[in-house]
């Protein structure tokens, strides 16, 4: 359904690999910042993030989620984040994570807006949406340059275990076709 490999002018984004663990651990799995405004916490240590990288291969092989790792062009093959496609029926859900050193350099957008331009290319799906809490600024500007629209927002519909045990408001983004 999705392509192991999408490029974009800086990135490769391609399916995870076992030795893939290692940077993402070092580079944001670990880092509390990072991992604020997601559903999961910080990995304790680097087989967290061995048993994430392995279920993320796993999900994709069986084609119930499309996991990318991102990498830059050009440099090395070295992960400094991941992108998800999450297939419901006619519509792809998206989650994603960079590491902090590559904030603020429009790598998300980018990706963000190539996965689902090839999302919608495919007359299965109709929209690629994304949720994220309202507080989450950085998030909603990488929707936006990427050419989603924001929609909603949902009262009590996200937990982010980093910051409440209770769900958080959230902002629903959508591209469609």
């Amino acid at each position: 359904m999705l392509p192991a490999e999408l490029e974009t002018d800086r990135l490769l984004l391609r399916i995870p690999l076992p030795v893939d663990a290692r940077e993402i651990f070092a580079g944001y799995a670990q880092v509390a910042e990072v991992s604020r405004y997601t559903m999961w916490r910080p990995h304790a240590d680097l087989s967290v993030t061995e048993a994430f990288v392995a279920q993320c291969i796993a999900a994709f092989k069986n084609g119930s989620r499309f996991p990318y790792v991102l990498t830059r062009q050009g440099e090395s093959r070295a992960a400094i984040g991941m992108l998800e496609a999450r297939p419901a029926g006619h519509k792809v859900d998206i989650g994603y994570v960079l590491a902090p050193s590559y904030w603020g350099a429009g790598l998300m957008p980018e990706a963000i807006a190539a996965l689902s331009a090839r999302i919608l290319a495919n007359p299965a799906f109709f929209r690629v949406q994304a949720s994220c809490d309202v507080e989450n600024l950085q998030s909603q500007r990488a929707l936006e340059k990427a050419g989603f629209s924001r929609e909603a927002r949902h009262a009590r519909f996200t937990i982010h275990p980093n910051m409440s045990e209770e769900p958080r408001p959230c902002f629903m983004y959508a591209r469609c076709r």
